[in-house]
């Protein structure tokens, strides 16, 4: 087979310049943060400073649930639950990657079991038991071990006859479970059910997105609904929506402000706000 008479040669660092050039230019990729909202350039180190928040626009990017629940919780006192439970692969499930390679690979890269963490800690010496969603986990999807850690959040509440806070961040239910995830719907809300009965507050943290069958359960049937701003919050996909009623949608629609106005949830708080809120909640409540 002929040769084409041009070959795009790969540029090598070959003397030590050139090395020290593309070594770089490596740092400075990973040192620099572009908003999403304004386009400011940001010292990465600057923005995991300031939780996340963009100090020109106040645009709140994704925060890991680690460096969340760290920031929330006293020091020393959050102690965590179910870390030996993992998803299988149920239904043999494959679509462009088997199911059991995609989750294998995403616990690599992560050093997560699945896309929930859940524990019990003090904040501001307020016991509580918590969970909080890992969006970077496969989109924070609910399978059967989400669903499961979610339900013991509640259950441990009810035993220990605790506050329980979730904070949400999830596509939806995973696909790669099919009814196992669905039915994870119907057994966290009966866990609730059951949780008030010890009369104690459930705080619903809303953060963005949330959506699918995680709004449509537990994350709807807080005692009290909080929200950070602009969270895309809803059941279906705005996109969705508008193609299934062919209507256009008002503007922000699905948006925590719009919830808010709509009397949906209670607040919208600011990110460096949220654990004075909700020590404030848990004092009146609990």
């Amino acid at each position: 087979m002929s040769q084409p008479w041009f070959q795009k040669k790969p540029r090598i660092a070959t003397t030590p310049e050139q090395q020290q050039d593309a070594q770089g230019a490596s740092r400075m990729e990973g040192l620099w943060f572009k908003c999403d909202s304004c386009d400011e350039i940001l010292l990465r180190e600057e923005l995991e400073k300031n939780w996340n928040v963009c100090p020109a626009c106040g645009h709140h990017m994704p925060w890991p649930a680690r460096a969340r629940l760290q920031n929330l919780f006293d020091e020393g006192t959050f102690e965590e639950f179910d870390t030996q439970l993992e998803p299988v692969d149920p239904l043999g499930f494959s679509d462009s990657k088997k199911y059991k390679d995609r989750l294998k690979s995403t616990r690599k890269a992560l050093g997560e079991n699945d896309a929930f963490i859940s524990g019990v800690g003090a904040i501001d010496g307020h016991k509580v038991s918590v969970g909080c969603f890992l969006f970077e986990f496969m989109g924070g999807s609910m399978g059967s071990v989400v669903g499961e850690k979610v339900t013991r959040v509640f259950e441990r509440a009810t035993e220990l006859e605790l506050p329980a806070i979730v904070f949400s961040s999830s596509g939806g239910a995973r696909m790669q479970e099919g009814i196992f995830s669905l039915m994870q719907m119907a057994k966290t809300c009966a866990a609730i059910n059951k949780f008030r009965e010890v009369r104690q507050p459930y705080i619903s943290v809303l953060l963005h997105p949330t959506t699918g069958g995680v709004a449509a359960s537990f994350s709807w049937l807080g005692d009290v609904m909080l929200a950070e701003p602009r969270a895309l919050i809803g059941f279906a996909g705005p996109r969705v929506i508008e193609q299934t009623i062919r209507q256009k949608l008002p503007e922000g629609f699905q948006r925590s402000e719009f919830l808010l106005e709509h009397g949906m949830i209670d607040s919208i708080v600011q990110r460096k706000e949220l654990r004075a809120k909700i020590v404030q909640v848990l004092g009146l409540l609990s």
